[in-house]
């Protein structure tokens, strides 16, 4: 089921969807987890989560690409490894305007292409929940899965010939509700909500399930999410 929004569409989609992922540059990433995990661990931990989140992305049969926007170097290069493509953070303009970007850098590839927005940072994301969501959000034009705590957005998706319009960044859950968009409130999401900012969200993500990149790193650290 879903909130008030938009009104579905009986619009069929031109083809799978392609992904857009945000990236911080590592060196400032994920500044919150370094009270948790220190500050040496932490740029490891945002690419260990990027790279869980864009394997399970690309492992999904809905999704026919990923684009990560960032510019950070070891980042680009771990990730084009995994089958995702790369575009600089030629705006530097922050989260919205990179979003903004990569969108307008898959359709200028594929003009009837459906985008959605999905964050960096869920290691535990597992990619049937994420088809579950993508086939969701295709009846309409915007869609979105709002975070864990209920206040921030992990996903918004945009139809053919929709926008992305993204409104991310502290309580965007309320701004991507405010815009017209549906949130999308299927049960058993965990996986697409649970992003990763606190050593108690790792916890959290670390008794879901994280990904072999988060899991090996964390085993080697002694559990971060424990301490």
């Amino acid at each position: 089921m879903c909130t008030e929004g938009e009104m579905a569409t009986n619009t069929d989609l031109t083809g799978p969807w392609s992904l857009v992922v945000p990236l911080k540059p590592l060196a400032r990433a994920k500044s919150r987890l370094g009270r948790t995990a220190g500050e040496a661990l932490r740029p490891r931990l945002a690419l260990a989560f990027a790279q869980d989140t864009v394997a399970a992305a690309l492992a999904c049969p809905a999704v026919r690409d990923v684009l990560v926007v960032t510019d950070d170097p070891l980042a680009g290069e771990e990730l084009s490894a995994l089958g995702a493509d790369i575009v600089p953070d030629s705006p530097a303009a922050g989260l919205n305007a990179a979003l903004v970007h990569g969108a307008r850098a898959v359709r200028a590839r594929r003009a009837g292409a459906a985008v959605a927005a999905l964050n960096a940072d869920l290691p535990a994301l597992r990619p049937e929940e994420l088809a579950r969501v993508l086939d969701f959000s295709s009846a309409f034009p915007r869609a979105f899965v709002t975070d864990a705590a209920g206040i921030g957005t992990t996903f918004l998706s945009a139809s053919p010939g929709a926008e992305l319009r993204p409104a991310f960044g502290g309580p965007s859950r309320a701004r991507h509700l405010a815009s017209g968009a549906a949130e999308i409130t299927l049960p058993g999401l965990d996986s697409v909500r649970r992003d990763v900012d606190t050593g108690e969200d790792l916890r959290v993500a670390l008794a879901l399930g994280v990904g072999p990149h988060t899991a090996g790193l964390c085993a080697s650290a002694g559990r971060v999410g424990d301490r």
